[in-house]
């Protein structure tokens, strides 16, 4: 199969193309790097199995110029900054919105009947049951990214709808792991890097959501779509619990060993406007297909946690 993958030198991306090359696909990554880190992919650039398109998902030309000869779309690249949308209100607008237009118009054009989308558990917003089926409705995102995801989600079901696209949408729980660029932990080994005597820990620290690891997530991924064949295939991507932010503070402390730390919270129930106290996914459906997790919330975390430090270098 020649895939491509939005964002493929990403966190996701890089580890998903890994699993591609793997099984023998051959894959055109589009990145601008902005982001995305080379040296994740290199080593598969090199080998010539994946080309890289230094191209903006926001302009369609460079999309469509990568389109051509394509049979399948993993749609992975999106602003992962989520807090950067309640400063520069556009931003998931431009690399949210408006670049999975661009992906699904290009496909169209092009005769690319297959897409794979990285949605998220944000889609369901703060009034969700816990744990929160597919069937929730109707989700209300208090996000501009999830605002952003879930239009996403529309445009590719209409798609489907109208051009007779096959979609897999997959809304993601807390992804995390190796290659990590964002998120609590790398910023909780970055401040402690920086000051190990504290921790400032955003809001009250029980904050509490479902983590999967990265490697979990696109074996999920793969597993999904080669056994769902629906128009339309909607499943959730995660683990069988939740963590707090207070314990994974407590597990980067002690992991980094600066245990003489404070851990000090800047209170309040969340870390910023837009961030959803507590989160769960159901996976009942993904389980349902055969597919479960090596990893839980705690041993994700903790696993990140040791490979980040490594990474990073503390």
């Amino acid at each position: 199969m020649r895939a491509l993958v939005t964002g493929g030198a990403g966190f996701i991306g890089s580890h998903l193309i890994d699993r591609l090359v793997s099984r023998g696909d051959t894959v055109v990554v589009i990145d601008n790097l902005s982001s995305g880190n080379l040296d994740f992919i290199q080593n598969h650039i090199d080998s010539g199995k994946v080309s890289l398109v230094r191209g903006d998902i926001t302009n369609y030309q460079d999309v469509l110029s990568a389109m051509s000869g394509i049979e399948c779309v993993f749609h992975l690249a999106a602003n992962p900054d989520i807090r950067l949308g309640t400063k520069i209100t556009d931003t998931d607008l431009k690399q949210g919105t408006i670049a999975t237009y661009n992906i699904v118009e290009a496909m169209r054009i092009e005769g690319v009947k297959k897409i794979a989308f990285a949605s998220s558990s944000v889609v369901y917003g703060e009034d969700a049951p816990m744990p929160t089926p597919e069937n929730h409705g109707p989700c209300l995102p208090i996000s501009l990214y999830g605002a952003s995801k879930q239009a996403g989600e529309g445009l590719i079901s209409s798609w489907v709808g109208t051009f007779g696209l096959q979609a897999w949408i997959f809304r993601f729980a807390n992804i995390i792991g190796t290659r990590g660029t964002h998120g609590v932990i790398f910023d909780f080994i970055h401040k402690l890097k920086a000051d190990p005597s504290r921790l400032e820990v955003l809001g009250n620290g029980l904050q509490e959501k479902s983590y999967m690891e990265v490697g979990d997530c696109v074996d999920g991924i793969l597993h999904v779509m080669a056994n769902s064949n629906d128009s339309v295939n909607l499943f959730n991507l995660g683990s069988h619990d939740t963590a707090s932010v207070r314990r994974i503070a407590e597990i980067v402390v002690e992991e980094t060993g600066c245990t003489g730390a404070s851990i000090e919270y800047t209170g309040g129930d969340r870390g910023w406007a837009g961030d959803i106290p507590r989160a769960m996914l159901a996976i009942d459906k993904m389980l349902e297909i055969g597919f479960d997790v090596n990893y839980n919330s705690e041993d994700a975390i903790r696993h990140t946690a040791r490979a980040l430090i490594d990474e990073i270098g503390l």
